[in-house]
């Protein structure tokens, strides 16, 4: 055992001064703080994953699980600011984040850099979705598992379909909140834009009975451009805007409600995006708007991390 132990540090002790050295060439080749941040990025979650595992099993043993993803997601956000001088300030003027539960949060999806805005403004008593494939991934597929997260197949219409009506149950009976990201996949995007959203968490807010609650994060390319190898520190804001009630619709609003959804937060990206880079930013012609709402309900609920 006290070989493994000693193993286990050499490795961390030598990932570390593999990090530094690459901050400390990045003064000479600025492009080696790309590599220093991914790797700094990747140990920074493992530890917090972790964590994230004992401290479910401890919350689970006490009945508080619902609380294990903000708690690990406040230790991610601590590491990743000490670690790759990362952080996300929060907006919200209404305090929602504190005040409106249950709900169903959405917000729009980037890059993988979307983890640490979880960790940073994740409410308590919140889970997230995530592809059924994350299940299996060690470490941070455990934590996801014993901190309630929703695993959902894509593959499969009709389990998505069960899952989520699991999911409308869980919301109900715990006073549990869940996070998506209606996207469904990372848009990769330079410029403020949004995908095509997909209707799986609006039918889930219509069928639980609770509140959408839009959050959008600025575009954030100037921190992070896997394209370009840019890996920057920096602050980047976080709006949470005011819950959408979903009383007294049904299915045949979900079509409207996700438009709505959309819009206010395509307006809000474009506006929080040019204080985030301090420039005028402008969205060509919003195409996908068209094609928001023509996809199937049930193969669309995944929030891909």
């Amino acid at each position: 055992m006290s070989a493994f132990l000693g193993y286990i540090f050499s490795f961390f002790k030598g990932y570390a001064a593999l990090v530094v050295a690459l901050y400390m060439l990045s003064f000479v080749v600025p492009k080696a703080a790309f590599a220093a941040r991914v790797l700094a990025s990747y140990i920074s979650l493992a530890l917090a994953a972790g964590w994230g595992v004992f401290a479910s099993i401890f919350l689970r043993l006490i009945g508080e699980q619902g609380i294990a993803q903000w708690m690990t997601g406040r230790a991610f956000s601590y590491l990743m600011a000490l670690t790759t001088g990362i952080t996300f300030e929060i907006i919200d003027p209404n305090d929602v984040l504190n005040t409106t539960r249950p709900a169903v949060f959405v917000g729009n999806h980037q890059t993988e850099l979307d983890v640490l805005m979880l960790g940073a403004m994740f409410p308590k008593y919140c889970s997230v979705t995530a592809k059924a494939s994350l299940k299996k991934t060690p470490i941070l597929g455990w934590f996801m598992t014993l901190s309630g997260s929703i695993f959902i197949d894509r593959k499969n219409a009709k389990d998505a379909r069960d899952v989520m009506s699991g999911a409308a149950d869980q919301i109900r009976k715990r006073n549990q909140s869940v996070y998506m990201f209606p996207e469904g996949t990372r848009s990769y995007a330079k410029d403020p834009v949004l995908l095509p959203f997909k209707k799986g968490a609006f039918h889930l807010a219509i069928q639980a009975g609770v509140p959408i609650v839009p959050c959008v994060v600025a575009n954030y390319s100037h921190v992070l451009w896997l394209k370009g190898l840019v890996f920057n520190s920096g602050k980047i804001p976080v709006k949470v805007l005011d819950p959408i009630p979903t009383t007294g619709l049904t299915a045949a609003d979900v079509d409207e409600l996700t438009r709505k959804t959309r819009d206010l937060m395509l307006e809000e990206l474009v506006a929080l995006s040019e204080k985030a880079q301090g420039r005028p930013m402008k969205v060509a012609h919003d195409v996908a708007s068209a094609k928001t709402t023509g996809t199937d309900a049930a193969a669309d609920t995944v929030s891909t991390l």
